[in-house]
């Protein structure tokens, strides 16, 4: 007799909701965390075909760090979709500015570039300061300095 592969049902996923602190966390580090959760790596029911993750929420995305001299040297990139339209953005502007994309632009390129990791990404929600508007979903604050930090 064959044994059955388990397949999870959407309608039957729990899905948790996770608050992680990122004073002093390397973005990195912190991103590959963050996207395994999102994806739900850490659940016994995962498939790389459904997604099956948590919601993650990002506090003081202000407050992470970059290791070497990458705070220097770091540049993001954009297009506006004209010509010319290629802009750059140095890690320091970027933080100052827009904290909280330096972590979505990192997470981002660590899920499937698809319909699906589209999907796990809405489940990221990433603020500059230390407040968020989710305290009604009960989140379990997630610390990750011990894996996610270092050096």
């Amino acid at each position: 007799m064959a044994t059955k592969t388990f397949m999870p049902r959407i309608s039957e996923v729990e899905r948790d909701w996770f608050v992680v602190d990122a004073t002093g966390l390397t973005v990195g580090r912190l991103a590959t965390q963050v996207s395994s959760i999102l994806r739900g790596k850490h659940k016994a029911i995962y498939v790389p075909h459904q997604d099956v993750g948590d919601h993650v929420i990002v506090v003081n995305a202000e407050k992470v760090r970059l290791t070497g001299r990458k705070e220097d040297q770091k540049l993001y990139y954009r297009h506006s979709g004209y010509p010319g339209g290629f802009r750059t953005t140095g890690f320091r502007d970027m933080q100052r500015q827009h904290p909280e994309r330096i972590i979505e632009k990192a997470v981002r390129g660590m899920v499937p570039h698809t319909n699906l990791g589209r999907e796990q990404l809405k489940k990221l929600h990433v603020y500059a300061g230390p407040n968020h508007p989710h305290a009604g979903q009960q989140p379990k604050v997630l610390d990750l300095s011990g894996s996610a930090g270092g050096e």
